[in-house]
């Protein structure tokens, strides 16, 4: 059964955030808050929870996951940032936005678009996960909590903890979520287009360009 870590949204429990922590360190999957949704994560070289993950939500092994990073010096490091896309980046985050970029050598193969080579990456504005970000002093390998059949993500955290508290290692309840999905964009040449329109203001972004 999971455990279940009510964690205040303004003012985490430090000893409630280690011990989420250190579900994730163990091998764990958890599900926790973010400034869009609830979402499940496990830590980066975790492949057997990326598989449980996949199998919880019903996804294809070539489904591409999130890094949520806690800032931008983490996205440098998963991702080749542009100077122009830095600056735009800079001016994004934290917020309800999921980046997405050419990978580095970092990211396992496993992660990447396999046509692209891309990796989303994501910095959300929430206490609670940047928190839990920080003690890890890693990201986490993500995607949104949406259960198969259901249109949209979770989130109520006792909703989830009644429904998944057999199916993950912790539910980390940080208070509500509006439910809603980030906006997705990508880098295409020297800008980035708008994939899928979410919270986050898209007019500053160019419209999705088709494939």
């Amino acid at each position: 059964m999971a455990q279940y870590l009510a964690i205040h949204p303004h003012n985490p429990q430090a000893r409630l955030v280690r011990a989420a922590a250190d579900i994730v360190a163990r091998g764990g999957v958890i599900v926790y808050p973010t400034d869009s949704c609830y979402a499940l994560g496990c830590a980066l070289e975790n492949k057997e929870g990326r598989d449980r993950i996949c199998r919880l939500r019903d996804l294809d092994e070539k489904h591409p996951f999130t890094l949520v990073c806690r800032d931008l010096s983490d996205l440098a490091t998963y991702a080749q940032v542009e100077n122009s896309a830095y600056r735009i980046l800079r001016a994004h985050t934290p917020g309800p936005y999921t980046f997405v970029l050419p990978a580095t050598r970092e990211v396992p193969r496993r992660l990447l678009d396999p046509k692209r080579r891309t990796i989303g990456l994501r910095v959300p504005d929430h206490v609670v996960t940047q928190a839990l970000l920080a003690q890890l002093g890693a990201p986490l390998m993500s995607v949104t909590l949406i259960l198969p059949g259901e249109e949209g993500p979770l989130g109520d955290p006792q909703d989830i903890r009644e429904r998944l508290e057999h199916a993950v290692d912790a539910v980390i309840d940080g208070g509500p979520c509006r439910g809603d999905t980030t906006t997705v964009v990508v880098w295409e040449g020297r800008e980035f287009r708008v994939h899928r329109a979410g919270m986050g203001e898209t007019s500053m972004f160019a419209p999705h360009g088709g494939d």
